[in-house]
């Protein structure tokens, strides 16, 4: 496959991911703000801050609000990484790459694009932001099953999933470390009952409040809601899941070229080191120091890929 085809394959369905999130973050923040009766701006800077946007934000605006926040991580043109640029984007890249997909991957991800521009063409209330989200999350969820059910299992495929869990990982480890940190006032408050609001509301904007609560009903503690997000295999968004599925695709690109690279060892080595790792280890080394090196490990893969199957050579 040419290097270019592949990038088109890997960028589009990672802004695909980052618009679904960018969706779950901004109804994580919603949540919360409705629970507090006074001093929301905190939660919104705390969503800037995990969709890391924080710099072209405060070029726009100098307060942190829901009217500000919704729309420039919605819709604002300006803002690259809103949902309405990132589908842009994919769509773009799917129009690069269109020879590579079936009719019904095209036609999803077609739709989608068409969707946004007709849903995010004005401000939205916040009376409408639910149903908003949901269409985001739903049309999301139509490209994912079009790529499952029609595409074939190859090196197309991969680079489509390779992209995938790249971003899943990156935004559920910004979200465990960012939006732990910014929301709890105080160290002293760890173990308490706002505690553990905060970890439920991380597990909401990741999708797992249900699940976690299947496995673990009693338990909300720190320790086991970030052993269930980093290191449960059978959660779709533990950093876990996401590792071995992306070790997975990236096994099957080297098995059919009849080559490996550096970035093989590398997400290797990062599979490995979670396998190794225990909740109690990590929290003993510090649970934020933990995340940003992974973040960091996961960026360098990212950029590895990128030059070892040559995107833009």
């Amino acid at each position: 496959m040419l290097g270019k085809t592949a990038g088109g394959l890997f960028w589009m369905f990672r802004f695909l991911e980052r618009a679904e999130n960018t969706a779950r973050l901004v109804e994580a923040g919603f949540r919360i703000a409705l629970t507090r009766s006074q001093d929301t701006s905190s939660e919104w800077e705390s969503v800037v801050t995990t969709a890391g946007v924080c710099d072209d934000y405060s070029r726009k605006h100098t307060d942190h609000n829901a009217a500000n926040t919704i729309d420039f991580l919605l819709r604002d043109k300006d803002n690259p990484s809103s949902v309405y640029s990132v589908i842009k984007a994919a769509r773009d890249n799917a129009r690069l790459v269109r020879t590579a997909l079936t009719v019904e991957v095209w036609t999803a991800v077609n739709d989608h694009w068409m969707t946004m521009q007709e849903l995010l063409k004005k401000p939205i209330r916040e009376t409408d932001l639910p149903r908003v989200l949901d269409v985001i999350r739903s049309q999301s969820s139509l490209v994912r099953g079009a790529l499952h059910g029609t595409m074939l299992r190859n090196d197309i495929y991969d680079f489509a999933r390779i992209g995938t869990f790249i971003e899943r990982a990156d935004n559920v480890a910004r979200i465990i470390d960012v939006k732990y940190y910014t929301l709890l006032p105080s160290v002293s408050l760890v173990g308490s009952s706002l505690d553990n609001v905060q970890w439920e509301t991380i597990l909401r904007s990741v999708s797992a409040h249900r699940a976690f609560r299947w496995l673990d009903e009693e338990d909300m503690t720190a320790a086991s809601v970030a052993q269930f997000l980093i290191l449960d295999p059978r959660l779709p968004r533990s950093l876990m899941f996401s590792m071995k599925g992306l070790v997975e695709n990236m096994n099957h690109l080297a098995e059919e070229y009849g080559t490996r690279h550096a970035c093989h060892d590398h997400a290797d080595q990062m599979l490995q080191g979670l396998r190794k790792r225990t909740i109690a280890s990590i929290f003993d080394e510090g649970l934020h120091e933990f995340i940003t090196a992974f973040i960091q490990d996961n960026n360098a893969l990212g950029l590895l890929i990128e030059r070892d199957y040559q995107f833009y050579g």
